[in-house]
């Protein structure tokens, strides 16, 4: 499970990587996500990756704080079909006319958020005797 974990919170880094190098591109992708499918996919996908942070949090660097996450995400998770495609449209429509350097910093906070969860996961390494 700290895999599928790791592999999660390397794809949320990638994917700010991406935000931090070219903001226009993650706006190319955005628009994929504004179906009533898509809002079920993310939402099931939220769910699914919050489950996971807290399954593998007892087997963490920092168990409270992985804890923490995973269930604000798994909230995120729940709430997001009641936030429903005309208020994810709304809430693009505003991302997109903000300055390249807000979408920077957000995505610089994706890429944080994932390295943080690798090393959470990472074991830790013993002193020498």
């Amino acid at each position: 499970m700290k895999l599928i974990a790791s592999a999660i919170a390397l794809i949320i880094a990638g994917i700010g990587v991406v935000g931090v190098i070219s903001p226009p591109l993650l706006l190319e992708f955005a628009p994929t996500l504004l179906t009533p499918v898509a809002i079920y996919v993310v939402a099931v996908v939220r769910v699914i990756l919050g489950l996971v942070l807290v399954w593998v949090a007892s087997a963490s660097r920092a168990p409270m704080t992985l804890r923490v996450f995973g269930i604000i995400i798994i909230v995120a998770g729940v709430l997001t079909p009641f936030f429903g495609v005309e208020r994810a449209r709304a809430v693009f429509d505003w991302w997109s006319l903000q300055t390249p350097l807000f979408m920077r910093a957000w995505a610089a906070l994706a890429v944080v958020f994932g390295l943080f969860v690798i090393y959470a996961l990472t074991p830790r390494r013993q002193a020498a005797a």
